[in-house]
């Protein structure tokens, strides 16, 4: 068993204390098994949350990096939806607006199956270094050796032998237990230059204490961020934040920032009074919510009611496995033709795709995701379904 954790990751205070505590929860939710046997028998382990009091981070304290395996069958893209490709070609146009990349490097550090530095490079004109040990060529054929390229390994600076002029990291950092460990690296690959242009994008843990959005914590999640405490990460390691903002139905902070130091901090991130609010709050808060959607799911299902979750990622996985559900839910749903016919770790849910719906209609559909709920409506109403449709 790995040791709990006693001081912060991101800046080393004592002043931390648990505000979450769940006994045994999967070690990978975006990992699909091949059998309901091997998934309902996939490896689980206990998640304790804690709270940064002094610089508002959020970290898993039991988290054990050896555990996860990012380079085996993970299955992460949601290039496969409309709603989130205009999203991605959105950040894209962003980044053409301030930075010009034209015949300029950059690296993506966590680049996934590669979607968003191939479009990042079609939009500007940048020579594209992608680095994540779950690349799968065949994903993106064509692309690798052209303007972009890819090593299938984790990051580490020492092998990234052509200097950025540009950092990407997209819904990686969240996934890093040693934080601080890991801003060091990237400041290594920088070296000592100063026109180096740095992008994030890391999910918001702010709504998440206000909602008690329990199906947003997972165990690959070890690391949690708010506008503030992001920053205050750059800011520590030598670097400045020169916008900050929420996206994504305000689910994703969007922080870009510079090597440089000495520039005032931004609006956005004084928030460390209303994090300790939230913390304090949150263990009543994920109770109620966990209460609530237990018993949502229950009385339906007691009534002889079939219902169906959309979303077999993570969300869908905290979600059955946090409370317990398991043939209370007859179906989970995906776009994404990848998940289709395997089964989800922790509940042996197989996933199926919209189409089957038809053969088989749910009474209820619960959305994991309320950016969605338009997309998902469209699919249901073409498929000749008008199902309770609800969102998390």
């Amino acid at each position: 068993m790995v040791e709990e954790l006693r001081a912060c990751p991101a800046c080393e205070s004592q002043a931390v204390a648990e505000i979450y505590r769940l006994d045994a929860v999967p070690v990978q939710s975006c990992i699909l098994l091949d059998s309901e046997a091997e998934a309902r028998s996939f490896p689980r382990r206990p998640l304790q949350l804690k709270f940064c009091d002094d610089c508002g981070f959020v970290f898993n304290a039991v988290f054990d990096l050896a555990l996860v395996d990012y380079a085996s069958t993970t299955e992460e893209s949601q290039h496969f939806s409309g709603t989130f490709n205009r999203f991605a070609k959105n950040l894209a146009s962003e980044i053409a607006s301030i930075y010009d990349l034209k015949g300029k490097q950059t690296v993506e550090i966590g680049c996934g199956k590669g979607e968003f530095l191939q479009e990042l490079s079609q939009q500007t004109g940048t020579r594209g270094l992608g680095v994540d040990p779950g690349f799968i060529p065949d994903r993106l054929p064509g692309a690798d050796g052209h303007d972009i390229y890819f090593q299938r390994e984790y990051f580490d600076s020492t092998t990234i032998t052509d200097p950025p002029d540009f950092v990407v990291c997209r819904h990686t950092l969240e996934h890093i237990p040693e934080v601080g460990r890991f801003m060091n690296d990237i400041a290594r690959m920088i070296g000592n230059r100063s026109d180096v242009g740095i992008f994030f994008e890391t999910p918001d843990v702010r709504r998440v204490l206000d909602e008690g959005a329990f199906w947003d914590i997972y165990y690959e999640h070890c690391s949690y961020f708010t506008l503030g405490s992001h920053a205050r990460l750059f800011r520590r390691h030598g670097m400045d934040v020169t916008k900050l903002y929420l996206a994504y139905d305000n689910q994703y902070i969007i922080q870009y920032a510079k090597p440089t130091i000495g520039s005032r901090p931004l609006p956005e991130e004084d928030d460390l009074d209303t994090l300790r609010a939230l913390a304090k709050t949150f263990p009543r808060k994920v109770a109620e919510t966990r209460a609530y959607w237990t018993d949502f799911v229950q009385t339906r299902h007691a009534a002889g009611k079939r219902v169906a979750i959309w979303g077999g990622g993570s969300k869908g996985v905290s979600f059955l496995t946090t409370n317990g559900l398991g043939p209370e839910v007859a179906q989970v749903v995906d776009i994404n033709p990848f998940k289709q016919g395997r089964f989800l770790p922790g509940t042996g849910h197989r996933v199926c795709g919209p189409e089957s719906l038809k053969h088989a209609p749910p009474d209820t559909v619960i959305v994991m995701n309320p950016i969605y709920l338009d997309e998902i409506g469209s699919d249901l109403a073409k498929n000749g379904l008008a199902p309770e449709l609800v969102a998390v």
